[in-house]
């Protein structure tokens, strides 16, 4: 019998029956489920895919935002041999039907009816989609002609089936083995179609197993959990929980993130950087109010910084700073962490770069976050900070079995059991990117003689000028986005003489700016035309040339009227801005910036 993620789930649910195993709000009130509540809830709906035809090695589609019925429906698949196919909720249809009929899904599994309707069209030649299923069915919103069954249904019909074999779940997890896939996730991808990354269960548990223990994560840690579970830093969440055997409290979305962190009182959360900078922003924002709350949050601030040196560098704190740092959390600290929770042991940060300064800041205000580095096909983390070693500006040390080395070009190479076992049904792009056991991460980096990785960019998004040298796009784009009136940077530049940027605003910040002095513009449009708006953002970006050489500083920009976002394909589900996509559609905005500025050189 082999140990896998399921295996886990079992011994956790027998180890912890009687402790909260999840959490989530329904009809305004958070409900609690112990472990042997979820599990029975798991056995419920595993049985009940199996009377609908599931059998070891067939793929389940789930399209879905993030819920306890996710996580419930994924180790029930995971259990009967399946392999779980995650889709986004915000994916196009065109990525949605290319995802179902590269995987060829047996079943898909969607939020609710309306979900299930959207696809009406696009699943009509996908005809080896035996079943749909969604996790929320109201009767008045269904049609018993509709060609889907609810969850509801499934749970009632895997119960009858538990009655006649009680240990139906189990048996089947017993014939699990580590070498049998698990799940096929699609990188989200800046270019081009998703590819499916195939991952064994080796590789699910070999992450979880490294990972949690490294961080110091305990039985008697909580979590709130938001990100989307297509997002495989989001889907170790589920087995990272699995493993240890803690709470899991899920958001009601990312819209009222404040209001579920104060309620749930998270002891770790796990996020993307877009989480923290927008926290950050509004933060800044409030400090801002007025002159005298502004001196005083700057001043704490100054302290904190020089509490964290302190830490980072693990050296004994002054008596005298101590006391000062007192009165900073009691004049400016506390309310920033209570509106986390006031629990917060750490928080980890992945999926994209995370501004040094802006860890820095939340060090300061007591908040640790630790950054971590992976890819989709590395399963997530292969380095990470951690609560006792952590560096700022790095994303951490190996974990576990991994090896690092820096190629030539600068590129990281990895090896690992972390690593997929390939994509999808690609055998020839599968051995473009692993050689000789290597993984080509396709990221540049450098590591410390401490061991601590840096990643300085990405291989394919370094930019060359006209001049020949080589700019990193994520530094500057880092730099730019810690002012708190920037929500999105693109930089541009490739065979260029100089660097230019599209910039987005955060428009909160921008509006309170506006009604503090005094600026009475229609909408927003107006606003980000507005003279003074326009001027924070150049203030911005002579900010950030400040800390750059000449050749990689930006000469010229543009703020644009509008964010990138996800719906206009402009940003990854994962925020990550497409490049492509961006440098195509704003081409005109791009050359006008090139074009004004030489023509008056």
């Amino acid at each position: 019998m082999s140990d896998t993620i399921c295996h886990k789930f079992l011994d956790t649910a027998r180890k912890h029956q009687e402790r909260t195993a999840i959490m989530f709000k329904r009809a305004g009130r958070w409900q609690e489920l112990d472990w042997n509540g979820y599990r029975e809830l798991v056995e419920s709906i595993a049985a009940g895919l199996q009377t609908h035809g599931v059998r070891k090695g067939d793929r389940v589609a789930i399209l879905s935002n993030t819920r306890y019925e996710w996580a419930a429906t994924d180790l029930a698949i995971l259990g009967l041999g399946a392999i779980t196919v995650p889709i986004y909720q915000s994916s196009t249809l065109d990525d949605i039907s290319h995802i179902l009929a590269d995987s060829e899904a047996k079943i898909l599994i969607c939020e609710s009816p309306a979900t299930a309707r959207k696809l009406s069209e696009i699943l009509k030649p996908l005809k080896h989609i035996e079943q749909i299923i969604v996790f929320e069915a109201d009767p008045k919103d269904t049609d018993p002609t509709e060609p889907f069954s609810s969850l509801e249904d499934v749970q009632s019909k895997g119960e009858a089936a538990l009655k006649k074999s009680p240990t139906l779940y189990e048996l089947a997890v017993r014939e699990l083995s580590l070498d049998d896939p698990a799940t096929i996730i699609y990188t989200s991808g800046t270019t081009g179609r998703p590819k499916g990354v195939l991952h064994t269960h080796t590789q699910a548990l070999s992450e979880v197993a490294d990972a949690f223990p490294l961080l110091g994560v305990t039985v008697r840690d909580r979590s709130l959990t938001f990100l989307p579970f297509a997002h495989v830093l989001g889907r170790i969440e589920i087995w990272g929980h699995v493993l240890i055997g803690y709470t899991m409290a899920f958001a009601q979305s990312i819209d009222r993130l404040r209001e579920d962190l104060v309620d749930v009182k998270p002891t770790l959360i796990i996020a993307v950087p877009r989480v923290f900078e927008k926290i950050y922003n509004g933060i800044l924002a409030q400090a801002e109010i007025s002159p005298l709350k502004a001196r005083v949050f700057h001043w704490a601030l100054s302290v904190g910084r020089e509490i964290s040196r302190y830490k980072v560098e693990k050296q004994a704190v002054p008596i005298d700073l101590a006391l000062k740092y007192q009165g900073a959390r009691r004049l400016v600290f506390n309310t920033i962490n209570e509106k986390l929770g006031g629990k917060l042991r750490f928080a980890v940060c992945g999926g994209a770069p995370l501004s040094q300064s802006i860890a820095e800041f939340f060090h300061a205000a007591g908040l640790l976050i630790l950054e971590g580095y992976g890819l989709t096909e590395t399963t997530a983390a292969i380095a990470v900070n951690t609560p006792f070693d952590y560096r700022f500006g790095t994303v951490g040390k190996a974990i576990g079995d991994v090896r690092f080395k820096i190629a030539e070009d600068g590129e990281i190479l990895v090896h690992s059991k972390k690593v997929m076992r390939g994509y999808y049904k690609k055998q020839e792009e599968t051995e473009k990117v692993l050689t000789d056991g290597w993984f080509h991460t396709g990221d540049i980096g450098e590591i410390s003689e401490e061991g601590y990785l840096r990643i300085t960019d990405r291989k394919k998004d370094l930019v060359k000028t006209a001049g020949g040298k080589y700019v990193a796009p994520q530094r500057l784009e880092g730099l730019l986005k810690a002012n708190r009136f920037i929500s999105q940077v693109h930089i541009h530049g490739d065979q260029k003489k100089y660097i230019v940027a599209l910039v987005t605003l955060n428009m909160d910040a921008v509006e309170e700016f506006a009604r503090e002095h005094e600026i009475n513009v229609k909408d927003r449009g107006s606003l980000v035309e507005h003279p003074k708006v326009k001027e924070l953002a150049r203030r911005a970006v002579a900010e950030a040339n400040s800390h750059l050489a000449s050749f990689e500083s930006i000469k010229n920009f543009a703020v644009l009227p509008r964010d990138f976002t996800i719906e206009e394909g402009e940003l990854t589900p994962s925020l990550k801005v497409k490049r492509k996509v961006v440098d195509q559609k704003y081409r005109e905005v791009i050359d006008k910036l090139y074009g004004v500025s030489e023509a008056n050189a």
